[in-house]
C-alpha cells in the first residue's frame, strides 16, 4: 500500500499541472487557430506573451489582490474584465464565458477570448507581460526552429 500513495500523489500533480504547452508546439497551435498576423500581431508576440504570461500552461492562475481579480489560462486573461469566475467584484465578462474554460487543456475557447482582447482599445498592450518582455523586442527566437 505505501507504494501507491507516491503515484496516486504523482497522478494528483499532474492532473492539477494541466497541460503545458512546448514553445513550437503552442506555436503551431495559434499558427492553425489563425493568430498569426492577428490584429497585425505576428506570431512571435502571441508565443511571447504566453511564456512571460503563464509559461505555456493552461491552467496557471494569479490572484491580484489590489482588485481581487484572477488571471487565468495560458494568456492570463483577467477576470474583472473578460471572464466571469464568481467572485470578481464589479466582473464585466467582455468574452462571455466562465473563467474555467480558461484552463482546459483546449486553448480554443482561449484563443477566441484573446482575439476579443485585442480587439478592444488597448490591444495586445492589455498584457503587461508582453510590454515588459515582448514589445519592441527581436522576437525570432519564439518560433525559430517551428515551422511555422
Amino acid at each position: 500500500m505505501k507504494a501507491l500513495l507516491p503515484l496516486g500523489l504523482l497522478l494528483l500533480s499532474v492532473t492539477v499541472q494541466g497541460k503545458v504547452f512546448e514553445r513550437c508546439e503552442l506555436a503551431r497551435t495559434l499558427k492553425h487557430a489563425g493568430m498569426d498576423g492577428y490584429k497585425g500581431i505576428s506570431l512571435a508576440n502571441w508565443v511571447c506573451l504566453a511564456r512571460w504570461e503563464s509559461n505555456y500552461n493552461t491552467r496557471a492562475t494569479n490572484f491580484n489582490s489590489g482588485d481581487q481579480s484572477t488571471d487565468y489560462g495560458i494568456f492570463q486573461i483577467n477576470s474583472r474584465y473578460w471572464c466571469n469566475d464568481g467572485k470578481t467584484p464589479s466582473a464585466v465578462n467582455g468574452c462571455g464565458i466562465s473563467c474555467d474554460v480558461l484552463l482546459r487543456d483546449d486553448i480554443s475557447q482561449a484563443i477566441q477570448c484573446a482575439k476579443r482582447v485585442v480587439r478592444a482599445p488597448q490591444g495586445i498592450r492589455a498584457w503587461v507581460a508582453w510590454r515588459d518582455h515582448c514589445q519592441g523586442r527581436d522576437l525570432t527566437e519564439y518560433v525559430r526552429g517551428c515551422g511555422v
